[in-house]
């Protein structure tokens, strides 16, 4: 009993040092823009930008398209070009399938979205949704032809499209026959309710099924763009302390904002980063799967694996002189 008091006594420690922590942050960062209004406001204004221009063209079609094919039960049919491909090297269903196709396709954070989407409804198991984050929210195809790699300067487009999306395909097979080889054989993995299960069963018609998913993909693109202008914003912290922003550090918080700033200077460093995608893409993730009982812990892991995976191909490329 006195162990479990003492215990106790030390969460509540914890928890109040922790507390005090945030609240110093959340009052230091205050100051700063108050004291600093200009200067915070070209950070803002430039996350805010990236959000307009980058990523509402680039990420909310698909977020609607995908939307409203959830909630009308098409997934499924979606995938009968594609899904014969993949069933006999990953050996999963139409709906996983379904994620690996948007999730690869469609960019970031659709892959996480998808898989809650799916999840809530009953249509993807536990471990389904857990192993398809692990390597199934990427950047998108448009945003890194389009924009990340023109930044870096790289020329040689086929070893960088592998970087970015072979590691993580070949990443997601290897767990496949390792850490998820029993994902269809394990008894109670479906953990969705029955009111859950209930909805899955019933699908919507084309226009109802339209205005939820645009009221969602509305909702999550705004959460997305709070995201991206808080950590732009949080660069303000080692502009005002060092006396300029660490071109190293800003793509590690906000990955959109942190490239435009980095440039051509270090490619290779960029092209490590994607893979991971930053604090901001990490909270955005959690935005998607946080009502879920999906792990981000996991995910950060999955996350730190790919980019030790991918730093260590590209290091392999320039031995091979394959980049220029």
């Amino acid at each position: 009993m006195r162990k479990n008091q003492e215990s106790r006594f030390v969460c509540k420690i914890r928890q109040k040092a922790v507390n005090l922590l945030y609240t110093a942050v959340f009052l230091l960062l205050t100051f700063c823009i108050l004291t600093n209004s200009r200067l915070s406001l070209y950070y803002a204004f430039t996350g805010l930008e990236l959000w307009y221009r980058n990523m509402i063209p680039t990420l909310m079609p698909f977020m609607i398209l995908s939307g409203t094919l959830i909630r009308m039960g098409l997934t499924e049919g979606f995938t009968t070009l594609v899904y014969p491909f993949v069933r006999p090297l990953f050996h999963v269903s139409r709906n996983v399938c379904y994620v690996m196709i948007m999730g690869f396709m469609c960019g970031f954070p659709m892959g996480a979205k998808c898989v809650a989407d799916l999840y809530e409804r009953g249509k993807l198991s536990r471990d389904e949704g857990a192993f398809l984050l692990a390597f199934c929210n990427n950047i998108g195809p448009v945003y890194f032809v389009s924009f990340a790699l023109p930044l870096t300067g790289c020329r040689q487009m086929a070893p960088c499209l592998f970087g970015m999306y072979g590691i993580p395909l070949l990443y997601g097979l290897l767990l496949r026959y390792t850490r998820y080889r029993n994902l269809y054989e394990r008894a109670g993995t479906r953990t969705a309710s029955a009111s859950q299960n209930m909805q899955a069963a019933r699908t919507q018609k084309l226009l109802g099924a339209l205005d939820e998913s645009i009221r969602a993909s509305l909702q999550s693109m705004l959460m997305l763009g709070g995201y991206m202008v808080l950590f732009n914003l949080l660069m303000l912290l080692p502009h005002l302390t060092l006396g300029h922003t660490p071109r190293g550090l800003a793509p590690l918080l906000e990955i959109t904002g942190g490239l435009k700033l980095l440039g051509d200077l270090m490619p290779l460093y960029s092209l490590i980063l994607l893979p991971f995608g930053g604090f901001s893409c990490i909270a955005q993730t959690y935005t998607c799967i946080g009502h879920t009982d999906l792990s981000i812990g996991d995910y950060v892991l999955h996350k730190l694996i790919l980019t030790a995976l991918t730093a260590g191909y590209y290091l392999l490329c320039l031995r091979f002189h394959l980049l220029r």
